[in-house]
């Protein structure tokens, strides 16, 4: 029976309360300001563009999740994309709500100091140290800066901090609780989701798992549980930490390819079964085109080797010299070259061996897996043909030519094997985009393919294409895939090139799965690479450690008002020397405990190892491979690995004021040096606002103050 009043009590954390409100205060206030593009927003901004248009896109530097949120704070404020994302500095117009832009990461941002709190305490450390790692948050400059604009680290570091709360929340609870099973399935979806922010999640990710791993070998082992309770939980935390995980991560590419249906930019980097699913592009050539390639069928052939820009198989009425520059003699035939742009002369004619006709026959006869053919070029009626030459710049392979007969003693080799590659069966009938054919010489047995080489002058800086036998060839270099068809109807030349020019259309519906796109986008992803160039912020992972290196986001165009990507210098030195500390105090602790001596308790000393494991081994995951990677490196890329060290901060100082320090006085002397070091890193950090928040402008001797090393690139205009 229901008793009145009904009566609700609540425990609040004030600390966390306020250091929660402290957070959003110094992320959020005043973030329309600047009105400006501010560095790497100038890179984001394009990509949110395009999917206000939905418009496809490739983003080497990681999944799409990341894009996904910015384009949704986007979306929320009623952006259009319709902005030119083309130099930092640029002024927002008044249409565009640039607090829409900025908010979801500045408030991903601010939830991180109160989550470093929680976490903290998950540790099984005091409320003053879970009080202490949420300051050291609070009070980095450079987190408050990546977190003020349209940038990925804070929506990354968030994530990450969320995953590894959970599972110590689900770790730490009662195991006759269901209900924190909710946390770990909490904790695998963060993990999916800092993976489909940056690749750089992954690394944090895999330090999770290990220590589940360890965590469920424990489980197996005690006696405590029975078996069938093992078995259970096992296969819960497979679940929620492994299968969820990877299916949230397949499902943010659906939604990516879900949004982004039209064509764009980047289409070419894509197969031509992947532009054709596009509205626009490629799928405005190829709708409604004949799915068979059969005798007769006219068609363009796409080389699979020439990314990231496609070429065409291609011909015209120019022959190879009569000798190269080398000494080298030729066939002198008309050449045969790859060619990067939609051009008549890269239609080619598929033509039956035994029989004369052009056309394609009623009912059509498909090529299949196997048949020998000829490749007649359409604008010239030349036979596609090699033999025992050598090629123009690729001497250890066969020239590929359109055959004249010169009346010399050089017959027509001109048979060649179609060999359908991602066949279903040995029957496999030859398809429009779908299907990855190489062509095989039948005289030779050498393989046609893309050399990748430019041709001389002569040959118009088209790529070489050759002949080269099958154990020499690179299987990627052999591929060609037919991209536009037609059923070819006139036998005459002159009304054959006519229809070379007026293509005409047969409705077929042909679509490729969700899987394919996306094993296909995520292979291209990992794979097609922008070249890499000096940037003049770019910076080394050891010069991260020592501070030596900032970024200028931001400058006004006519005043001092600047905003820099800059470490609390405090902060950062302290963080640092605890990273030291901790290593050293570790390394005496496994000695003594080696020779008999036990200086804690068995549970302080697993606290202690498991602080570790997070907060060095986090820091480690996610520095070292930066030490390894080829590529511009900028000190934004340093955040996530900071945080762990503002984690272990506090907790190492509590550890070594509880079970290092043995006299009242020590202790005293401690907690006076931490006040110290807590004030100055808050004077460290008002110091720095200026250049944190932009404001306010301060003339050029009060910014040359503030540059406290000479590898700090301040800039200043003298008035």
């Amino acid at each position: 029976m229901l008793h009145l009043p009904l009566v609700v009590t609540a425990q609040v954390d004030l600390v966390l309360l306020l250091v929660s409100l402290l957070a959003m205060w110094t992320r959020l206030s005043h973030l329309s300001y600047p009105n400006a593009v501010v560095f790497d927003e100038v890179y984001y901004g394009q990509f949110v563009s395009l999917y206000m248009k939905r418009v496809f896109f490739i983003d080497d530097s990681g999944p799409p999740l990341g894009h996904m949120i910015l384009a949704l704070g986007a979306y929320l404020g009623g952006f259009d994309g319709n902005f030119v994302w083309n130099r930092i500095g640029a002024e927002y117009p008044s249409s565009v709500s640039v607090w829409s832009l900025r908010l979801l990461p500045a408030l991903c941002g601010a939830l991180c100091v109160p989550l470093v709190y929680l976490l903290t305490l998950e540790l099984k450390f005091s409320h003053l140290s879970a009080l202490g790692a949420a300051l050291l948050l609070l009070l980095e400059n450079a987190l408050i800066v990546q977190s003020r604009f349209m940038l990925l680290e804070s929506v990354l570091i968030f994530f990450v901090l969320l995953a590894f709360f959970s599972y110590l929340r689900f770790h730490n609870a009662l195991s006759s609780s269901w209900f924190r099973f909710s946390w770990l399935l909490l904790s695998g979806a963060s993990c999916a989701a800092a993976v489909g922010v940056k690749y750089m999640g992954l690394f944090s990710y895999l330090l999770l798992l290990g220590l589940a791993s360890l965590h469920t070998w424990t489980l197996i082992g005690d006696q405590t549980v029975s078996h069938l309770s093992v078995c259970v939980q096992c296969v819960c935390r497979v679940v929620c930490l492994v299968v969820v995980p990877v299916l949230l991560y397949v499902f943010w590419f659906y939604v990516h390819l879900s949004l982004l249906n039209h064509s764009g930019p980047h289409d070419q980097l894509m197969s031509s079964a992947f532009q054709a699913t596009l509205q626009g592009g490629l799928s405005r050539i190829t709708q409604g085109q004949p799915l068979e390639v059969a005798y007769g069928s006219q068609v363009t052939l796409r080389s699979s080797a020439s990314q990231p820009i496609p070429c065409w198989l291609h011909s015209h009425k120019v022959n190879y010299p009569i000798r190269y520059e080398n000494g080298r003699g030729s066939s002198h035939q008309q050449q045969v070259t790859c060619y990067p742009f939609k051009d008549v002369n890269n239609w080619w004619i598929i033509k039956d061996p035994s029989r004369q006709e052009l056309v394609v026959s009623s009912p059509p006869r498909p090529v299949r897996h196997g048949d020998v053919i000829q490749l007649v070029h359409g604008m010239t009626s030349r036979f596609l043909n090699s033999h025992d030459v050598a090629a123009p710049m690729s001497p250890h392979a066969q020239e590929v030519s359109a055959y004249i007969d010169f009346n010399i003693s050089m017959p027509t080799q001109n048979l060649w094997r179609v060999e359908v590659s991602n066949r279903d069966s040995e029957s496999e009938v030859w398809k429009t985009i779908l299907s990855e054919a190489r062509f095989v010489h039948v005289n030779t047995s050498a393989v046609l393919k893309l050399s990748g080489v430019s041709l001389p002058d002569w040959g118009f800086r088209q790529l070489e294409v050759v002949a080269e036998k099958l154990f020499k060839a690179h299987s990627s270099s052999l591929g060609w895939t037919v991209e536009e068809h037609r059923y070819g109807t006139s036998e005459e030349q002159k009304e054959r090139e006519a229809e070379l020019h007026s293509p005409t259309h047969i409705d077929v519906d042909r679509k490729i799965s969700f899987w394919a796109k996306f094993l296909e986008l995520q292979w291209k992803m990992l794979t097609v690479k922008r070249e890499d160039s000096e940037h003049k912020y770019s910076s080394t992972p050891l010069e991260w450690i020592t501070m030596e290196t900032n970024i200028a986001y931001w400058l006004h165009s006519s005043t001092n008002a600047q905003i820099h990507l800059l470490g609390n210098p405090v902060s950062w030195g302290l963080g640092h020397l605890c990273l030291l500390a901790y290593q050293l105090l570790a390394a005496l602790y496994l000695l003594r405990r080696r020779r008999g001596f036990k200086d804690l308790p068995e549970g302080v000393w697993h606290q202690f190892v498991y602080l570790g494991c997070v907060c060095i081994g986090g820091w480690l995951v996610n520095f070292v491979p930066f030490l390894l990677m080829e590529k511009t490196l900028f000190l934004y890329h340093y955040l996530p690995a900071l945080c762990y060290l503002y984690l272990l901060t506090p907790a190492l100082l509590e550890h070594a004021h509880n079970h290092l320090l043995r006299t009242a006085s020590q202790r005293c002397t401690v907690c006076v040096c931490v006040t110290a070091g807590a004030l100055s890193i808050f004077l460290s950090y008002q110091n720095f606002c200026p250049l944190t928040y932009g404001s306010p402008e301060l003339s050029g001797n009060q910014l040359q103050s503030l540059k406290w090393r000479d590898t700090w690139d301040i800039l200043y205009r003298r008035h």
